[in-house]
């Protein structure tokens, strides 16, 4: 997948250290993936969850953090909407963000 923009996840990690190697990893992870469909992330990312407009939340080291991006899955992109703690997780709407 491309990845579109690793800014938010370095922003998010100056912030919070420990945040900075789970983000990473999945970065990494994400930047190799191939996924077609809701059900290519889900066979690796069993707690993932999507909601409207293909946005796919993830649970981001040992579910501290979540992330939200939008999968645009016929060009393989991937844009990182949302990188937060789940206070402000819950204070976002994933459907809209």
């Amino acid at each position: 997948m491309r990845v579109i923009s690793r800014k938010p996840l370095r922003e998010f990690a100056v912030k919070h250290p420990p945040a900075k190697a789970p983000l990473d990893a999945w970065y990494a992870e994400a930047c190799r993936a191939d996924w077609a469909s809701f059900a290519d992330v889900k066979a690796r990312y069993g707690s993932a969850d999507v909601v409207a407009g293909n946005r796919v939340i993830f649970n981001i080291g040992g579910n501290k953090y979540r992330l939200i991006a939008k999968l645009a899955y016929k060009s393989r992109t991937l844009y990182v909407r949302f990188v937060g703690t789940h206070a402000e997780y819950d204070k976002t709407d994933a459907e809209t963000i």
